[in-house]
């Protein structure tokens, strides 16, 4: 598996471009669905996790799951960490904004451009989950106010023995940050956070969560009626070559809902993609239950082009 991992790094060096702390990269190929390349971060004395995340701009578990073995509150220095800086694009048209919520990122593809920025973002927790849809933005709001919907007043009020206020107005106290875009006619949002802890994991309320910087600059960059789709795809897979196949894991929503690893059911597209090699769907159900969030690599594969792969269906529309 290392060897696996190294030779991507290898494959990569005239690979499309990537900038580590622009997190943008360049598709030179709008076949090829593999971008960026695996970086390293060598600890150092008054590292920890969440200040390591923010330093490559990527998510708190992303980064974990990348480093299995390690734990994240005993760190030394010297410790080599892996960063998940090389990725496969999902199954999603190259347009506007893409989330998927298994990987906890979000993809922006700017109009007329042969670019793509990355970035990590917070999600549903388990009962307040992000739902899987098609939408736009139909408003930009800058300093916007938070209205805590019934719920979460009640919540707040049993928890803290005081009622919450209708309208948070924009300030520190305000979770939804400086920057906020609408989705739709729909309660969901892009926003910012006033907490450093949580970009990269589930927990918010359903709506997207991005740290303060990077909702900053896609506030900026998109424009109203910018196409949102948000999708849900754990294994994402690609041909790098008519004889090279990588597959990509993540931890899938399910598994939080306490589905076990094993019981997986492979997709149709899955099971293709690996052929009815019964080593390779053994190798990709230890992927499931060990997920890097990485490109590795798997034996030569049955289809010539990226056309015959698999692709998913289609999200709700919002």
């Amino acid at each position: 598996m290392k060897n696996a991992v190294l030779f991507l790094v290898s494959l990569l060096i005239t690979s499309p471009t990537f900038s580590l702390f622009a997190k943008e990269y360049t598709l030179d190929d709008q076949k090829s669905r593999l971008i960026g390349s695996v970086t390293y971060h060598t600890v150092k004395k008054g590292d920890y996790f969440q200040k390591i995340a923010e330093q490559y701009d990527i998510g708190f578990l992303a980064l974990m799951e990348s480093n299995p073995g390690i734990d994240p509150t005993r760190l030394k220095p010297g410790m080599i960490l892996t960063i998940p800086s090389q990725m496969i694009l999902p199954y999603a048209e190259r347009k506007g904004i893409v989330i998927n919520l298994s990987e906890l990122r979000l993809y922006y593809f700017p109009e007329d451009s042969n670019k793509v920025h990355v970035f990590p973002v917070g999600i549903g927790k388990i009962g307040d989950s992000t739902p899987t849809l098609i939408s736009s933005v139909s408003e930009k709001r800058h300093k916007p106010d938070w209205y805590p919907t019934q719920d979460k007043r009640e919540e707040y009020e049993r928890e803290h023995g005081k009622p919450m206020a209708k309208v948070i107005p924009a300030g520190p106290d305000n979770p939804l940050g400086d920057h906020a875009l609408r989705l739709g006619q729909s309660v969901y949002l892009i926003h910012g956070t006033n907490q450093r802890f949580g970009i990269g994991m589930r927990v918010s309320s359903g709506c997207i969560r991005m740290y303060p910087k990077d909702i900053e600059w896609l506030f900026n960059e998109v424009d109203l009626g910018t196409q949102v789709k948000i999708i849900d795809q754990p294994i994402k897979m690609t041909y790098q070559a008519p004889d090279m196949r990588l597959i990509e894991v993540h931890s899938p929503l399910s598994l939080e809902n306490h589905q076990q690893p094993s019981l997986l059911p492979f997709s149709e597209g899955v099971r293709n993609f690996l052929g009815n090699d019964p080593h390779l769907l053994e190798l990709l159900e230890n992927y499931i239950k060990a997920p890097k969030g990485i490109p590795m690599q798997v034996s030569p594969g049955s289809y010539a082009n990226e056309e015959d792969a698999p692709k998913v269906e289609q999200a709700e529309t919002l």
